[in-house]
């Protein structure tokens, strides 16, 4: 069982790096350390990069209103740890449907737009 979990969390750092454009080298993360530098990144890019934030979460089918619910100041945790959450959470299903069915692709966002 603990190899599985440590396959998910490879799959979901590999697409996690590559779309958030985020370096870690030849490391290898716990996932842990996975969410920290992702709420890092997600934080740099809600100052600097909304624009592209909201761009990779919309091709990521992430639900518009989980967004919200992140970005609202009722919420318990910080916008950036909430966003972070949302996208670790929906890369590691996506994973997972591609294990179960086989069908669903993981290819490059921009293959993702070819028609």
């Amino acid at each position: 069982m603990s190899s599985m979990n440590e396959n998910l969390t490879e799959k979901t750092t590999a697409l996690i790096v590559r779309d958030f454009e985020i370096e870690i080298g030849e490391r290898k993360l716990t996932e842990k350390e996975l969410f920290d530098i992702l709420c890092d990144q997600v934080a740099y890019m809600m100052e600097y990069r909304l624009d592209f934030l909201l761009s990779l979460m919309y091709r990521l089918d992430i639900d518009e209103q989980k967004i919200n619910m992140a970005l609202s100041p009722k919420t318990l945790v910080a916008p950036n740890v909430g966003l972070a959450h949302l996208i670790l959470e929906r890369q590691k299903l996506r994973i997972k449907i591609k294990e179960e069915y086989g069908k669903t692709e993981l290819d490059d966002l921009d293959e993702d737009l070819k028609f």
